[in-house]
């Protein structure tokens, strides 16, 4: 009997991604640096991918909102 379950294959991840933020707190200002990899379709400028990244960080952990971006970098998956 056929498994009723299937699964899609895993897709590859294109880039691989850091960025470190910068946010007010009661006490001031603290640093938030986050990593990841990410499939971004054929043809995405990389400021549109920028600008993904930071609303999906956002909408995770909305205390980054508005942070102000101290360092961002975005590379090619592979070597």
């Amino acid at each position: 009997m056929p498994d009723a379950t299937t699964t899609a294959p895993v897709q590859e991840p294109t880039h691989s991604w850091l960025i470190t933020l910068q946010y007010p707190t009661s006490c001031g200002f603290t640093v938030a640096t986050r990593h990841g990899t990410f499939v971004f379709p054929p043809g995405m400028s990389r400021d549109q991918a920028y600008i993904d990244l930071r609303d999906a960080l956002a909408r995770r952990e909305p205390e980054l909102r508005g942070g102000n971006v101290l360092f961002y970098s975005l590379e090619p998956y592979r070597l």
